[in-house]
C-alpha cells in the first residue's frame, strides 16, 4: 500500500474528504459509487464497477433482479 501523507479527520457524521488530487488521478467523479472493503485493520475504498455473478466480467454487464450479468452469460441462459 503506497502512503500519499494526506491525512484527514471523519468529521462528526461520520464523513472524509477525498482530496481532489486522489479522485482525479483516479478518476473517481461526484456522485461515482464507491465499494468499501475491510483488509485486516485497513479500511479499502474501490471505485465501483459491476460484474458479472456467472463469469466475472465487467464488458456489457446489465442489471437483472439486482444482479449483474454480461452480455455472453445472459446469451448462454438463452441457449
Amino acid at each position: 500500500m503506497k502512503s500519499t501523507g494526506i491525512i484527514r479527520k471523519v468529521d462528526d457524521l461520520g464523513r472524509i474528504v477525498l482530496p481532489i488530487e486522489l479522485r482525479r488521478s483516479l478518476g473517481i467523479a461526484e456522485q461515482d459509487p464507491l465499494e468499501i472493503f475491510v483488509q485486516e485493520d485497513n479500511i479499502v475504498l474501490r471505485k465501483y464497477s459491476s460484474v458479472c455473478i456467472f463469469c466475472g466480467s465487467d464488458q456489457d454487464v446489465e442489471k437483472y433482479m439486482e444482479k449483474g450479468i454480461c452480455r455472453k452469460c445472459r446469451a448462454n441462459l438463452q441457449a
